[in-house]
């Protein structure tokens, strides 16, 4: 009886752990394709985002999105270094081709959400946290993350970059 309690709960930890991990960037949930490799440029351009180097990561994300026209996550990441640039408004077009093309990419969302609060569209940036709430069955960072933003810019404190 203990170790089929024990194999029970391992069985439901690992498969949350499992689809979590899974879900990534976007939302998709578990598919049976074999992953693609990652295109060097890409990693490169996350490295150059984390630094805070927005500019460069640019031509890196063009050159994955010329490569992989249906790379949600290079769309995400292109209207991410836009908008930390300090232009909210140009990253829209990046956060609408990325969730044209996976319109369960949680990080688009949130991300999207956050210019729509720079850009003082709070309607828009709540559809998108609506959004995120039916995407995030057990809550995530993203939803989380969106939500706090958009009590800070009801509290007076809208985002900047």
């Amino acid at each position: 009886m203990r170790s089929a309690l024990c194999f029970s709960v391992a069985s439901c930890v690992l498969g949350f752990s499992i689809a979590a991990f899974a879900a990534g960037g976007g939302g998709g949930g578990i598919d049976s394709t074999p992953a693609k490799p990652v295109d060097p440029a890409f990693g490169q351009a996350r490295a150059l985002i984390e630094a805070k180097n927005y500019a460069a990561a640019m031509p890196l994300l063009q050159q994955v999105a010329a490569k992989d026209p249906r790379n949600a996550d290079a769309y995400t990441l292109m209207g991410y270094a836009t908008r930390k640039s300090g232009n909210p408004n140009g990253s829209l077009q990046y956060y609408n081709q990325a969730l044209t093309l996976d319109p369960k990419h949680i990080g688009a969302h949130e991300y999207v959400g956050e210019a729509y609060l720079m850009l003082d569209r709070l309607p828009e940036a709540e559809q998108h946290l609506a959004r995120l709430d039916s995407l995030c069955l057990f809550g995530c960072t993203e939803y989380r993350m969106l939500k706090t933003a958009i009590a800070n810019y009801k509290a007076g404190r809208k985002p900047t970059n």
